[in-house]
């Protein structure tokens, strides 16, 4: 429990402006906070105002100095993270044999897609070294502890990011952008093949069925810039955790 809770601190953290100055997209390099500040006035947090969940209630959502409203997201995200990992405890826990990189990597990759799911959404932006990262510990998990073949990781690899490289090229950066492609490569590192086939299907599906109502109703124009990033998250960790049971599923609702 106080892991989980140390780590919905570090949720809030990840997502903060002041860590994560909205960047253009064309610059990777991005700098982690040292302590705790106000978004508005950059007052330092004192310890108390900096317990996950607690003290944003406590605060009635508003800094104690300035008085400024703290934006919604931070409490989203750690109450998100929380959740997640309590979820993943109880999964791993419940499950028949604890595999300990099994259980470093959903807990990792959890946390680091939540980070790229929340930044991607808020700012249209995939943090460049947050995603080589994940391509590296990926990689090293998913071959050295969990016996994935180069094979399946390289073609894995392959198929996402060449596919939205693919994509780029067609489209000159309108279709999809080069944080996508780059998501592509932790995502085949990750989930090798054919695994990376469930992910891309979850995430165009459901990419699909969010934008399609936001076009009908004119929330957003066919050209309008869609956080694509959000989507490939939340797949990956479906795929992640039950691409089996989703490939399985599908198979069997197509008759094959």
């Amino acid at each position: 429990m106080w892991r989980t809770y140390k780590q919905i601190d570090k949720g809030s953290d990840l997502l903060s402006p002041t860590a994560h100055t909205p960047l253009p997209r064309s610059q990777r390099g991005i700098q982690l906070p040292s302590r705790s500040v106000c978004v508005h006035c950059h007052r330092q947090l004192e310890w108390f105002e900096n317990i996950p969940l607690v003290s944003f209630l406590i605060l009635r959502g508003k800094c104690r100095t300035c008085k400024k409203i703290i934006p919604m997201d931070y409490f989203v995200v750690e109450l998100v993270v929380g959740l997640g990992f309590l979820f993943l405890g109880w999964y791993h826990f419940n499950s028949n044999q604890i595999v300990p990189a099994l259980l470093f990597r959903d807990f990792f990759f959890f946390s680091l897609f939540t980070v790229i799911f929340a930044y991607d959404l808020k700012y249209y932006l995939i943090i460049s070294n947050l995603v080589w990262v994940g391509s590296i510990v990926a990689f090293v998990v998913s071959y050295f502890f969990l016996g994935f073949s180069t094979y399946s990781l390289l073609l894995g690899i392959l198929i996402a990011s060449g596919f939205f490289l693919l994509q780029y090229l067609v489209s000159r950066g309108k279709w999809i952008g080069g944080g996508d492609v780059r998501l592509g490569v932790v995502m085949g590192a990750l989930l090798g093949f054919p695994n990376i086939l469930v992910a891309l299907f979850l995430a165009y599906v459901g990419g699909g069925l969010i934008s399609l109502p936001l076009v009908i109703f004119k929330k957003k124009g066919m050209q309008s810039q869609i956080p694509f990033g959000t989507f490939l998250s939340v797949a990956t960790l479906v795929a992640m955790l039950w691409g089996r049971q989703v490939a399985d599923w599908y198979v069997g609702l197509i008759g094959l």
